[in-house]
């Protein structure tokens, strides 16, 4: 009966490691057909101490993505305007406001240095999305954005508008300040 249970067990990561290897006999794109496999050897697959449940997402910042991802394409492309509010114009301290306020139904500052003293510190290498990320983009001026994952942020450029951004472009690596974790889901 032992050996029943693992051959059952072993068949679970078995065969959707063959789906995905053979995944254009069934027209998946492979990129698809691999999403959550995980390469076990034959010592994890039959092992009974083997810990196989590992979850791979986090679904909370997978959500917190998808609705601030939501709220950017309805801003996208509003151009730049200092001290603006609106589609007509939008800078970045009020693009977070809308971003936050229409997503999670949390109300944000209006200035960057009021937002930026909101939630606590997050070190670069632990961002999620959801964080604010802050630049000193000249003395006395900060620049907000929100991180999205994958190194990128959206904000309200002064020369693209609302835009996303890679955290890893020179300018923003020289001009990077902190970044804020808040608590966006209860």
């Amino acid at each position: 009966m032992l050996r029943f249970k693992k051959l059952i067990t072993a068949s679970f990561f078995i065969i959707p490691l063959i789906i995905s290897t053979n995944s254009h006999a069934f027209n998946i794109p492979k990129e698809l057909a691999s999403l959550g496999v995980q390469s076990l050897s034959q010592h994890d697959i039959f092992s009974e101490k083997a810990d196989y449940i590992k979850p791979k997402t986090n679904y909370e910042s997978n959500n917190v993505r998808k609705a601030i991802l939501a709220q950017f394409a309805n801003w996208k492309g509003t151009q730049y305007h200092f001290g603006g509010t609106t589609h007509k114009g939008v800078d970045c301290s009020a693009l977070m406001q809308h971003i936050f306020s229409d997503s999670f139904h949390k109300e944000l500052p209006r200035t960057t240095g009021q937002q930026i003293q909101n939630g606590s510190q997050v070190s670069k290498d632990k961002l999620q999305p959801g964080d604010l990320v802050f630049f000193k983009t000249s003395p006395g001026m900060r620049h907000v954005g929100v991180y999205v994952g994958d190194n990128q942020f959206i904000h309200a450029s002064s020369t693209q508008g609302v835009t996303i951004s890679s955290l890893a472009n020179n300018y923003w690596v020289e001009h990077y300040e902190t970044a804020r974790h808040l608590e966006v889901v209860s």
